[in-house]
């Protein structure tokens, strides 16, 4: 059996001519649906609906925005992935400032916000388990949590990049699918959004008593800092860094550089597209129907509350078709966030001297012992 081609080293005879149309350019996308599928999550389905049921439509313009401007911070990562090869640790490791041991500052901070963050996402592990158990209550919230971490362990820890892109395009077409028709059968509703809504929402204006709740859904949806580093490896592991080649000055390898970037940038913004789009549906969702009841669940209730109203509306199908919806939703958050953090996790680790990153086999490894330990982490701590 051939030795898999390594994507994380760069060699002459990996290199590729980038395609030149834009329909082409398509066939090479793939790092932004693995994003797509980490970023709509808890913060879209939460934080974004609790926004919508806060302040109503006017502030629907604030989750726009918030989507779109991030994008530009990815584009600066994934470019410098594409010219230098380079990991994100790789480069954090080279910023000025005191190193520790074999790892500078930046790599050391990375690490304890990637420990703090552990309880953010046992969160998420415990929002599908308890969707759940709303779906089947006779099962504890407990069992769920730790069965989902088995089963998203089994699906991320052999690692293959294709693999990871097409369960995630799936994914996104599942909830895709589920937000536009969340919002199409509120037509069926006294909730129906008709084009004033929306358009009011539009206006650029932030009343003071919404300031606080609009910036922490700007902060928490669209791309954020651990999808901009993410999104370095899934380019990696695409392989747009391999085809560019190594940068030798030549007028060769500038030609293929160009091009790749356009691929990438393409790439991210069929991201931002998808990922604005579901999120604006989830304001919507509780502009239309939480704010107009004046009703404000918090945390998870917020799910069962919103199913509940279709279950009144449409019938108890409808409320389960919803629950499964945001099962889908919170799951492909899951999936992918581990699926990355096993590599970044990994390459913090080499960049503090602990595992040879650069050496396949060990980096394989120590991907797979991640992709056990940190969902059971997650479990834990939720």
């Amino acid at each position: 059996m051939p030795e898999p081609i390594d994507p994380y080293v760069l060699s002459p005879d990996k290199t590729k001519e980038p395609p030149t149309t834009l329909k082409n350019r398509f066939k090479f996308l793939g790092p932004s649906f693995i994003l797509s599928a980490s970023i709509v999550g808890s913060g879209e389905l939460i934080a974004t609906t609790t926004l919508g049921a806060k302040a109503g439509f006017i502030t629907f313009w604030v989750i726009i925005v918030s989507c779109v401007v991030k994008v530009a911070v990815q584009l600066e990562f994934g470019k410098h992935t594409i010219l230098t090869g380079e990991t994100a640790m790789q480069a954090f490791n080279q910023l000025p400032g005191p190193r520790f041991g074999k790892a500078k500052w930046s790599v050391w901070t990375v690490l304890m916000v990637m420990v703090i963050k552990l309880l953010q996402v046992g969160g998420i592990v415990g929002g599908v388990a308890i969707i759940l158990n709303i779906i089947a209550p006779a099962i504890g919230i407990p069992w769920y949590a730790f069965s989902i971490a088995i089963v998203v362990a089994l699906m991320v820890y052999r690692g293959y990049y294709q693999y990871i892109e097409r369960l995630s395009l799936a994914m996104i077409g599942i909830f895709t699918l589920f937000t536009f028709a969340s919002l199409y059968f509120l037509s069926f509703t006294p909730f129906q959004i008709d084009w004033a809504d929306i358009w009011s929402g539009l206006q650029f204006n932030l009343p003071k008593e919404y300031l606080a709740v609009a910036f922490g859904a700007f902060g928490i949806t669209g791309v954020g800092g651990d999808e901009i580093i993410h999104y370095n490896y899934w380019c990696l592991e695409k392989g747009y860094a391999s085809y560019s080649g190594k940068n030798d000055g030549s007028e060769a390898w500038k030609k293929r550089a160009a091009g790749w970037l356009k691929v990438m940038k393409l790439d991210a913004i069929v991201a931002m597209l998808i990922y604005t789009t579901v999120t604006a549906a989830f304001y919507l969702l509780g502009a239309a129907v939480l704010h107009a009841q004046g009703n404000i669940p918090e945390g998870y209730a917020m799910v069962e509350t919103l199913s509940a109203m279709y279950t009144e509306s449409l019938g108890p199908l409808a409320k389960t078709a919803f629950l499964i919806g945001a099962f889908i939703t919170l799951f492909s958050t899951l999936f992918a966030a581990l699926a990355a953090w096993t590599r970044q996790a990994s390459d913090i680790f080499g960049q503090l001297g602990w595992i040879d990153f650069s050496n396949f086999k060990s980096r394989k490894k120590t991907v797979a012992i991640f992709a056990w330990v940190l969902p059971m982490l997650w479990a834990l701590l939720f």
